[in-house]
């Protein structure tokens, strides 16, 4: 069963808007070189926290009543959801608590708390989301990461702005953590123009998404891919049931033919992303033949540092 349809992203927009940047879509004329058709950028690297996610987690928050936003929520991230969720609780005036597995990058800890959360290490994300549940039995709202239909709702937001900036999309690639923003941006895409392809992009070693394709059912991996904001360990079977609906196809691309691509966006298109934003040009250079006249790329998130960036550079020889 699918876990939300266009009419659920529409309502979303009148909760998410005013409280996001709308963000910009524009053409590259070096990517549309290099991949032999017009190519646009959705630039989410310029939302607010630097990625997607206060869409859906202004949406989660607005949908609680207001006893449990007074009591408080807890989410777990070890990315870009506990900035987003912090930063959507301080404008809110919800307590926030977020709990972070153990190698989370610092600099995500310190953006999480600079938004006024509270941080709470686990030394795991399966222990992270056994405390979580502890909280909601305490009668603190848990918030998913990706597994909640508000969430998904209001990431697909941003489908509805890819829509009407590019009318005549063709093909959109979409990175895939857990589901969650693929699955919002899908039911707005397909929803709005059905004949538009769909591509989800995982990097090798985050790929949950394309193990349960195979399978037929969510397992659990261990994630390595150095796309820490990817990291989710399993997808949920309504972000799977999203997936055998609405997508053209999952393509999986190694680590390295991300940060190849991070850096030519930094040198060519001069935009800063992270390992889970580039890997969608990378996935795009994958089945250029396949292309068709439109091709946006949703650049998701920017929450990379240039210390990370120069060790990959160095890893990969790029």
């Amino acid at each position: 069963m699918l876990p939300l349809g266009l009419s659920d992203v529409q309502a979303a927009l009148p909760l998410v808007a005013p409280r996001v940047h709308r963000t910009p879509l524009i053409r590259s004329r070096t990517l549309s070189e290099r991949l032999g058709t017009r190519v646009s950028l959705k630039l989410e690297v310029f939302q607010k926290t630097g990625s997607f996610k206060p869409r859906g987690a202004f949406n989660q928050l607005l949908h609680l009543d207001p006893e449990q936003r007074r009591r408080g929520v807890v989410g777990v991230s070890g990315g870009n959801f506990a900035q987003g969720l912090a930063f959507a609780g301080r404008e809110l005036g919800v307590p926030v608590t977020i709990i972070v597995p153990e190698g989370t990058p610092a600099h995500y800890i310190a953006a999480t708390r600079g938004y006024g959360a509270e941080v709470e290490m686990a030394p795991s994300i399966a222990e992270a989301f056994f405390r979580a549940d502890a909280y909601r039995a305490a009668g603190k709202a848990s918030l998913h990461p990706f597994d909640d239909p508000w969430m998904m709702a209001g990431n697909g937001t941003l489908g509805l702005e890819v829509v009407e900036d590019a009318p005549d999309l063709t093909d959109l690639f979409v990175s895939i953590g857990g589901g969650g923003l693929m699955a919002g941006v899908a039911a707005a895409v397909k929803g709005l123009r059905p004949a538009a392809r769909v591509w989800g992009v995982e990097t090798l070693g985050c790929h949950a998404m394309r193990l349960a394709l195979d399978l037929g059912r969510p397992v659990e991996m261990k994630p390595t891919s150095i796309a820490k904001t990817l990291a989710a360990p399993w997808v949920s079977a309504g972000t799977l049931a999203a997936a055998r609906a609405w997508l053209e196809d999952v393509v999986v691309v190694p680590d390295a033919a991300a940060v190849a691509a991070l850096v030519f966006l930094a040198e060519r298109a001069k935009v800063l992303t992270e390992p889970a934003a580039s890997c969608t040009l990378a996935a795009a250079e994958t089945v250029r033949g396949r292309l068709g006249e439109h091709v946006v790329l949703v650049l998701c998130g920017g929450n990379a540092v240039l210390s990370d960036i120069a060790v990959w550079r160095e890893r990969y020889g790029v």
